[in-house]
């Protein structure tokens, strides 16, 4: 009992302190409602939609900053570091970035004065205050037979929508480190395409300095042999490696139970046994990956209640619904002591 109150008064972050930043994803609603549990345990935060495009320019040059901003305040106030999410991606980009007044599809040179504009905008606006950016999300297809997602941004510009997103990026804040984030980051089809881009984009001397694996894992999937050997592939391109959206969801993709109203014990240990032994991977390779940010701090509230299974609640975090330690938070502590 003594220990577990020792283990009880730690922070997070301050256990983590000579591998890694630990981070979360937080909003308006969560930043007041989990501003001490933020501040105590996490020593960096991301912005899980209020930096998206559609966010901050709903509409051509009308900027809609507050939101970001609050978080900002939040980090300055609070000594924490900031991870950008999102400069380019498929979604959550307004209709009128792709079309012209009347609607119709407008041209690649267009397209990129309006990409580098929004760059520009966002970026020199916290230059300096974000230590690093997600500048392409999810490219990369699921599909078999696909290398990139089909997007308006690939259809408009081509290819090399990536490399310029880079490369305007590097203009803005050249001190900023960049990154391409994607999910379904160590499903070995998938791992190879990431793999594949990110080396030719280094090896055209785009300015890209790490891999974001977003983590969005199962109790049981993907296996720690599958995590390692992704890990360890993308460390051979020799960037940084960040953990960008660490959730452990509690159910498997085929349980579809709804009826639920808290986690089963036997969910709560292997969760807990879950993160300790991710956790002790991570620690492994921490000479690689540099920061790990959870998408969301506590159980009341995450992106996985409702989805992909609606009226289905979930709880993917070391801190349940009252912020109070769970099992998983314990094995972390034990983790970062060993």
């Amino acid at each position: 009992m003594n220990n577990s109150r020792s283990m009880e008064t730690m922070k997070l972050h301050e256990a983590f302190k000579d591998h890694f930043l630990i981070g979360a994803a937080t909003n308006p609603w969560t930043l007041k409602k989990q501003s001490e549990l933020l501040k105590n345990h996490f020593n960096s935060v991301t912005a899980e939609n209020e930096m998206k495009f559609v966010s901050l320019q709903p509409s051509e040059n009308e900027f809609t900053f507050d939101n970001a901003d609050l978080m900002m305040s939040f980090a300055k106030e609070n000594g924490m570091g900031v991870r950008g999410h999102t400069l380019v991606w498929h979604n959550q980009t307004p209709k009128w970035v792709f079309e012209k007044q009347d609607g119709s599809p407008i041209d690649r040179d267009a397209l990129l004065m309006r990409m580098k504009s929004h760059i520009d905008t966002v970026m020199k606006r916290y230059k300096g205050e974000i230590y690093a950016w997600d500048v392409v999300n999810e490219a990369v297809s699921d599909k078999d037979d696909e290398i990139l997602r089909p997007s308006k941004w690939l259809d408009i510009i081509g290819e090399d929508f990536i490399s310029k997103a880079f490369e305007y990026a590097h203009e803005a804040d050249p001190h900023a480190l960049l990154f391409y984030n994607d999910y379904n980051e160590s499903v070995p089809e998938k791992r190879e395409k990431i793999y594949k881009l990110v080396k030719s984009l280094k090896e055209k001397d785009i300015p890209i300095h790490g891999v974001g694996l977003q983590a969005h894992w199962k109790l049981e999937n993907p296996s720690l042999d599958l995590i390692r050997q992704a890990i360890e592939r993308y460390a051979e391109l020799g960037l940084k490696l960040h953990i960008t959206e660490l959730d452990v969801s509690v159910f498997e993709h085929e349980d579809n139970r709804t009826d639920l109203k808290e986690p089963t014990t036997d969910m709560l240990e292997r969760q807990a046994e879950r993160y300790g032994e991710l956790f002790q991977l991570l620690k492994e390779y921490s000479r690689d990956i540099t920061s790990v940010t959870f998408w969301g701090a506590a159980d009341d509230y995450t992106w996985l209640d409702n989805f992909p299974i609606r009226g289905r609640k979930n709880w993917p975090f070391p801190f349940d619904e009252h912020h109070k330690p769970k099992q998983s938070f314990y094995e972390l502590i034990k983790v970062a002591r060993s």
